[in-house]
């Protein structure tokens, strides 16, 4: 039997303050002098209970709307604290004119001279998600940087740096869009600038300004662009906000939720990957060699292509090749042009998924066996194990024409498990594509939806059949 949940009862004058209709005691003097009504009534009791979402107030004549939470967005000018009061400067709630209520506070703190997006609310509840340090919700910053970055910042940024005073940050993507160019001069320091986005997935006191500091750099303009899935309307100008939409509150509302997702990995004994898309960052090149190599035959490569090969094995694909553009190699020569066209790309150019190796780290602490079934051939998956120097975490590597047949038949994670020696109810699997998220399931093992840039448009589907949707191991730690 369902309970019903009665919202909790409020006096009138403290409604009216809430609303922004004045302070305790001119709302008292409004009520006193007839000017306010309740439920089409005149009221002159301040003491007076109403029921804020369900009772119609109205004064002189013109109704209070009850806005149990308020949204806004704010583009923050220089100059303004991230504050709600402050005896020397403007604060960035004093900015917020057309609020009805008083209680709003900003989410987090932007630096006096930081500019950009800051929610402001007085959702206690969103803000703590959005805040706490386990939810791991991502924060990206456009900065100008006075100095010469090291060749190998992006690699730096991407493991976590040491700061000044010995805090480890977690990793972090940088994006350099415009390099300095501009050498020392006779020993002078470089003061050309560089401009650069960054995702930070933490809050740390002056953390952007502090890393930077850490690879000899010093930020001269910082601009917040976006939190979690909220991302400054850039129609806005410094100082200007508007309400958020009803779809940017669901999504933040949404935000943090990967404490669920936590939950899942309780018990489990085994992580079982996926390889390309799932820890490395791989995808984007299967296209270009696919174009490239049916390029050699005078071959239109087809838009559907990826698609129709999901999940099969590296030979199983090498058939349907053959099959299907009626090539004239044989199947181990396709299988070894192709080994030689990507085994280059998987040493050089191919980098771990942000959180991946911090991930493997805190399982291997704990003795979790770990294996990678993949798709691939072996010659592919020992080049990009041995060129990102993960290959000790896992106790056995296991491809796809090792087993019967190929994703999303079980049989790749069956027989993981079997190796490793544990239940499939104590695996947990990681996979970036429908194919290998329906293997696992057919399997009877919880099974991860990893994000990826190239399975975008299969996000719908992926969270429909993964018991969890992670969009970076980071919000598993």
């Amino acid at each position: 039997m369902e309970v019903a949940v009665m919202e909790k009862a409020m006096r009138l004058d403290r409604y009216l303050v809430e609303m922004k209709k004045g302070s305790r005691s001119e709302v008292k003097k409004m009520i006193k002098s007839g000017r306010v009504s309740v439920d089409g009534e005149i009221c002159r009791e301040a003491e007076r209970k109403i029921q804020p979402s369900a009772s119609e107030v109205s004064l002189d004549g013109t109704q209070v709307g009850y806005a149990a939470y308020e949204y806004f967005m704010l583009n923050k000018p220089a100059g303004v604290v991230s504050a709600t009061e402050d005896g020397r400067h403007k604060t960035v709630v004093s900015l917020i004119e057309d609020a009805k209520r008083r209680d709003l506070f900003p989410v987090g703190r932007l630096d006096i001279d930081t500019e950009g997006l800051l929610l402001i609310t007085n959702d206690g509840k969103l803000a703590h998600r959005l805040l706490s340090p386990k939810k791991h919700v991502d924060k990206t910053y456009f900065a100008r940087v006075e100095g010469r970055l090291p060749e190998n910042a992006i690699e730096q940024f991407k493991e976590g740096l040491t700061l000044e005073d010995g805090t480890r940050t977690l990793p972090a993507r940088l994006v350099i869009q415009k390099a300095s160019e501009t050498a020392e001069d006779d020993g002078k320091a470089d003061s050309s600038l560089s401009e650069i986005e960054l995702t930070i997935h933490e809050g740390k006191f002056h953390q952007v300004k502090r890393m930077f500091e850490a690879v000899g750099c010093r930020v001269v303009y910082l601009k917040r662009l976006s939190m979690g899935s909220l991302r400054l309307d850039e129609s806005l100008a410094p100082g200007a906000y508007r309400r958020l939409t009803e779809e940017e509150i669901s999504k933040l509302q949404g935000e943090g939720d990967s404490g669920d997702e936590r939950g899942l990995l309780s018990g489990k004994r085994a992580y079982l990957f996926d390889l390309d898309g799932t820890l490395v960052d791989s995808m984007w090149m299967w296209g270009a060699i696919d174009i490239e190599y049916l390029g050699k035959f005078g071959i239109p490569c087809p838009k559907d292509l990826q698609k129709a090969i999901e999940g099969m094995s590296f030979t199983e694909t090498a058939v349907y090749f053959k099959e299907r553009f009626s090539l004239p190699d044989s199947l181990e020569q396709i299988k070894a042009d192709w080994t030689a066209m990507s085994i280059e790309k998987y040493r050089t150019e191919v980098p771990l998924k942000p959180g991946v190796r911090r991930f493997l780290e805190e399982a291997a602490e704990r003795d979790i066996k770990m294996a990678i079934c993949t798709s691939n051939g072996r010659e592919m998956v020992d080049a990009v194990l041995s060129a990102l120097k993960i290959r000790d975490f896992f106790s056995c590597v296991i491809t796809g024409c090792e087993v019967a047949a190929g994703k999303p038949s079980p049989d790749i994670y069956l027989e993981a498990a079997r190796r490793l020696s544990v239940k499939p109810e104590e695996c947990a699997v990681f996979e970036d594509v429908p194919a290998g998220i329906l293997s696992g399931k057919r399997a009877g093992m919880t099974v991860f939806a990893v994000e990826d840039d190239f399975s975008k448009g299969m996000e719908q589907e992926k969270r429909r059949l993964a018991d969890g949707y992670i969009d970076g191991y980071l919000a598993l730690l």
